[in-house]
């Protein structure tokens, strides 16, 4: 019988300075410390990824940020989580949020994009985009304009057994929606998915 994988060991650190407190993930004690640095080091990147962002778009003033996470997946060597960072200057009409997240292997130290989780040449951005219309069209969300298709690098993070699409803040919606997230089961997308990929790890009986 296989020994069951545990989850990864996740501490929370924190950015912080005026006006600034920032808590994000760090693993520890995985059995591949090379793997441990590399997934460390772009959970780090986004972090600054979304600072830069924030710093993009807020006017000149004493910003406010503040920023967490929440883990999405942490089983059978797959960690996926988001990282959100929240933004408010006086003077602005209202906060911005923006949303990163990074999915990863600990065994290896893979960091998955949205492409790599489906086999090479497959159809997925069809699929995944059929998907989302549905999910539109059936939970009757607004949108800015007729949405078309994801773009092939759509941001994503795994939970469990599904996958989950979504856009930033004014993307493909107006403000007051929210983030919009579809979820897609890996099971609907079993045809297309990499067989040595994480959905494929996920959607495996053990």
């Amino acid at each position: 019988m296989p020994q069951p994988q545990l989850p990864a060991t996740v501490l929370t650190r924190a950015v912080t300075g005026r006006n600034r407190q920032i808590y994000y993930p760090q693993l520890a004690n995985l059995a591949n410390h090379q793997a441990e640095t590399q997934i460390n080091r772009i959970l780090f990147q986004t972090v600054q990824g979304l600072i830069k962002d924030q710093q993009n778009v807020q006017v000149p003033g004493d910003t406010q940020m503040q920023g967490s996470y929440e883990i999405k997946n942490n089983q059978r060597g797959i960690f996926s989580t988001t990282l959100s960072n929240y933004a408010y200057t006086p003077r602005m009409a209202h906060g911005m949020t923006f949303l990163g997240s990074v999915t990863a292997n600990i065994h290896t130290g893979a960091i998955y994009s949205l492409r790599s989780l489906f086999k090479p040449g497959s159809n997925y951005v069809e699929v995944i985009s059929a998907h989302v219309k549905e999910q539109i069209r059936r939970r009757q969300i607004p949108t800015l304009q007729e949405f078309t298709a994801i773009s092939p690098d759509q941001e994503f993070y795994l939970a469990d057994k599904t996958l989950v699409i979504y856009f930033q803040l004014y993307a493909i919606t107006p403000y007051y929606v929210g983030f919009p997230m579809f979820p897609i089961s890996v099971y609907d997308l079993e045809p297309i998915i990499d067989e040595n990929g994480p959905l494929a790890i996920l959607a495996a009986d053990i």
